[in-house]
């Protein structure tokens, strides 16, 4: 009988990693690509990662924008990246604050970032391979993330938030942009003895409501 290796897949934080952070983007004007990233995406599918993306946007939750603002602005995102040649293999954002302006938001979840719900929901989507795959992002709550879901190698940008020396000691690298950050783990790979990291298990922030 023959076995079907699971997939391995890259979960992108969006904001600060693909595109500018702006704080609480919603305008489709104010959309731009980081410098990189297309670059970065491209290489990473090139060596075999679906890629996804992994978003907190509590501007929802604060009343500042609504989900069909976010939809549209995933939608022209998604156009272009295809116009570019890169495929998204799946997209989760949490809308949820536990104390949110907008009742309908207002809970103590397990997808918002640091908690791993949006990664372990694409890795039961996809069929993933959790250990062999990578987390991009450009805070210490992607990271978290990461960890708690058993992503095998957690990376951070510097294209986003800045980061301090104790949000960069918790990644297992710190890249100038996600060019840089494909580069590296292409590289890795490349390496006979490369296999994932191994860590000691992260505790994970249960779900309240």
């Amino acid at each position: 009988m023959t076995v079907t290796a699971r997939r391995r897949a890259v979960f992108l934080d969006r904001d600060g990693v693909i595109c500018a952070e702006r704080g609480y983007l919603h305008r489709i004007e104010e959309f731009a690509f980081v410098p990189g990233a297309l670059d970065g995406l491209r290489l990473l599918a090139a060596q075999g990662y679906l890629l996804t993306v992994v978003t907190n946007q509590s501007g929802i939750a604060r009343g500042y924008f609504t989900e069909d603002d976010y939809a549209d602005l995933t939608r022209h995102m998604v156009a272009e990246l295809d116009r570019a040649g890169i495929r998204l293999a799946g997209i989760r954002h949490c809308p949820h604050l536990p104390d949110a302006k907008v009742a309908t938001y207002r809970l103590a979840c397990q997808c918002r970032k640091p908690a791993p719900g949006m990664v372990q929901q694409l890795a039961l989507a996809l069929d993933l391979d959790l250990a062999a795959s990578v987390l991009v992002g450009d805070k210490a709550t992607d990271i978290e993330a990461g960890r708690s879901a058993g992503v095998g190698r957690c990376m951070l940008v510097r294209t986003g938030h800045t980061l301090r020396a104790a949000d960069e000691a918790l990644a297992d690298g710190v890249h100038d942009d996600l060019h840089a950050c494909a580069r590296a783990i292409t590289a890795a790979l490349a390496r006979p003895d490369h296999h994932p990291p191994r860590h000691l298990p992260h505790l994970e922030r249960p779900c309240k409501s």
